[in-house]
């Protein structure tokens, strides 16, 4: 998919932190501290906020990417980590459900 940046920071020690506006379509795949791929460099995402997520981008991203370009308003590619596919998959949960399945579990009472 392809996503927008909607934010960019400078972090301590010459990083950088970017928030990026994806589609409900990927972000619903996007975790606090999982993988996702930035115009194909694997990332690690700091915080997910509704369909926006940060990653931090370290110097040595910074020095080897084309990342170090990204500003406000630029259209990135987004690859999502493809184990959540498998999982979803796995589950047998049709794409359109998958986040009121999700919402139906949280509300569900554990079973001792």
């Amino acid at each position: 998919g392809v996503g927008e940046v909607v934010a960019c920071s400078s972090r301590e020690e010459a990083s950088r932190e970017l928030r990026i506006e994806a589609p409900a379509a990927i972000v619903r795949y996007v975790a606090t501290k999982g993988s996702i791929a930035i115009d194909g460099v694997s990332l690690t995402t700091n915080a997910v906020d509704g369909t926006q997520f940060t990653v931090n981008l370290i110097p040595h991203t910074l020095a080897v990417t084309t990342l170090a370009e990204a500003a406000v308003g630029a259209r990135v590619n987004l690859e999502v980590d493809v184990v959540a596919r498998y999982v979803e998959r796995l589950r047998g949960v049709p794409r359109g459900d998958a986040m009121n399945e999700a919402s139906r579990d949280a509300a569900r009472p554990m079973e001792d």
